[in-house]
């Protein structure tokens, strides 16, 4: 009788399992192929290329470009479709001012409660990241959201892991344009490096100085880069209607 109830106990045990959709598969899938830089934020979605490319129909494909546009990362426009937002100073501006107020403390309170198994998580996701920075591979967007939430993740605060995942989502498309300078990586690997030492050795008071300092120093780069950028056109314009020397 002991077995048998045994045997009940074990089938009616809960088993934990996860179900994605294949709107939750697209969206992840569509998500990469976009913070890669493959589709031109000046050209409308093709989700007839796009469907067919991934072999599903329009359906679950439009609700994964809903979802996205939830996270930023797309725009729909009346009777012209979806368009991947464009990078602008004043959504950099906002994702790091947020990521400043949020991830310091959230990483200084995780190293305190980091286990054994969560600190090698965090060695082999800078790991990755420095092989991969280093050769400037399309993956440094998505390994260096992956280090940082390693930092965060310890200490059961799923809710601020979450909130500091999503904006690394959107921030990811900043970080490989902050990183296209050529050497800017090494800077970010000395600083990663410094922040993991301090994160190991959990001196919290040292973590959120040195995560605080390395958001503002990407912020401030960024600044520098996108404000050029937007102002190029209008720099361009003007040296065209400057009179030549020797013309009258």
């Amino acid at each position: 009788m002991a077995a048998a109830n045994s045997d009940r106990d074990d089938l009616t045990a809960p088993i934990a399992f996860e179900v994605r959709s294949l709107s939750d598969r697209l969206t992840d899938i569509v998500r990469d192929i976009i913070l890669s830089g493959e589709i031109s934020p000046a050209l409308p979605i093709r989700q007839d290329a796009l469907a067919a490319r991934l072999k599903v129909s329009k359906i679950p494909l439009r609700e994964a470009l809903a979802r996205l546009e939830q996270d930023g990362l797309v725009v729909s426009h009346p009777n012209r479709g979806y368009f991947v937002t464009p990078l602008s100073a004043d959504e950099a501006e906002e994702v790091y001012e947020l990521r400043l107020r949020i991830e310091p403390d959230a990483a200084s309170q995780a190293c305190l409660a980091a286990t054994p198994a969560e600190q090698n998580a965090a060695r082999e996701a800078l790991d990755r990241l420095g092989r991969d920075a280093a050769v400037q591979k399309p993956t440094v967007g998505a390994l260096n959201r992956a280090f940082h939430l390693a930092l965060v993740a310890p200490g059961s605060r799923p809710i601020t892991a979450r909130m500091v995942m999503r904006l690394h989502v959107i921030a990811d498309r900043y970080v490989r344009k902050h990183l296209e300078p050529l050497g800017r990586h090494i800077r970010a690997e000395t600083e990663h490096e410094e922040i993991l030492a301090a994160w190991l050795e959990r001196r919290s008071d040292k973590v959120a100085k040195l995560i605080r300092q390395h958001i503002a120093h990407t912020l401030e780069d960024l600044r520098r880069e996108l404000r050029a950028e937007q102002n190029a056109p209008a720099a361009a314009a003007q040296a065209r209607q400057k009179p030549r020397k020797g013309k009258s």
